[in-house]
């Protein structure tokens, strides 16, 4: 059976990259403070860097502020990642950041406004108002999404590493989180947030969902280290973890060769990772 996680790893494939372009229309970066001019700014980055994205990220917020018009803005920058996806013939995924989670009736609503008005293929959620909040999103396995497990925010700890007791177990609650996530992805359409200026988080999620997908933000102007992130988060198989870059793209002299950088440095450290693990196989 298809699933979000299946569509993600043919373009993964077809790209052969992990980098997810952030579509984040900071006002300072636009033309004018309009939504007609965060249009420009997010058509403009998806048509320079397609051939390098595995997936899309809009920040819904950055449309919203606009207002009804944001809204359709953002609505036709999906449509036009679509009409990219065509001319490649590679669907790549729009993952929606929005960051949603409410009682079981609001989420329905939320899905629906995400995947059927909007037509993004994933969404970021919270997940800490339990599973009955998060189940409305995961019916069709088409659609997927991102549950908010270590963030890369300076504040992350205060709630996300406070120690709970499962059974008889002591974690993190990222780590908890973690664990319900690979419970509750029955459809293959559950994948984690988790920082990549996190680390050790990234380590010990990995170590308890070896198979999930990660979402790690941080890479470029939050001071996260690529190799790292890599070294720490990456499943077996070379896959498994999508890094988000916005700024550093958006920000670029030339959007399209920043991104075809980014893609190439990640193929550089995962040649290198797998190098390494092979040498230590061999090693007697």
């Amino acid at each position: 059976m298809e699933s979000f996680f299946s569509f993600l790893e043919k373009r993964v494939d077809d790209c052969s990259s992990l980098l997810c372009v952030g579509l984040d229309p900071h006002l300072p970066d636009l033309s004018a403070p309009t939504a007609r001019a965060a249009l420009d700014f997010s058509l403009t980055l998806v048509k320079q860097t397609a051939p390098y994205a595995a997936a899309f990220k809009p920040n819904a917020a950055f449309f919203e502020q606009f207002g009804p018009q944001g809204w359709t803005a953002l609505q036709t920058v999906i449509e036009a990642i679509a009409e990219e996806s065509a001319r490649l013939g590679s669907l790549i995924p729009v993952i929606l950041d929005a960051k949603r989670g409410d009682i079981s009736s609001t989420a329905e609503a939320y899905a629906r406004s995400a995947f059927e008005t909007l037509g993004a293929h994933c969404l970021t959620l919270s997940p800490y108002l339990g599973r009955d909040s998060v189940e409305p999103f995961l019916g069709n396995p088409e659609k997927g999404v991102f549950l908010l497990c270590k963030t890369s925010n300076p504040g992350a700890g205060d709630l996300q590493d406070l120690t709970v007791i499962h059974e008889t177990a002591a974690m993190p609650l990222y780590e908890h989180v973690a664990r319900l996530a690979e419970s509750w992805n029955t459809r293959n359409n559950i994948g984690l947030v988790v920082g990549a200026t996190q680390p050790e988080a990234l380590s010990r999620v990995r170590a308890a969902t070896p198979g999930l997908w990660f979402l790690a933000p941080g890479v470029g102007a939050q001071g996260g280290d690529l190799q790292v992130a890599l070294n720490a988060g990456l499943r077996k198989d070379g896959k498994g973890m999508l890094i988000p870059v916005s700024r550093a793209i958006s920000r670029a002299k030339n959007p399209a060769i920043a991104a075809a950088e980014f893609r190439d440095e990640i193929l550089e450290i995962k040649r290198h990772l797998h190098l390494a693990s092979q040498r230590k196989k061999d090693t007697p």
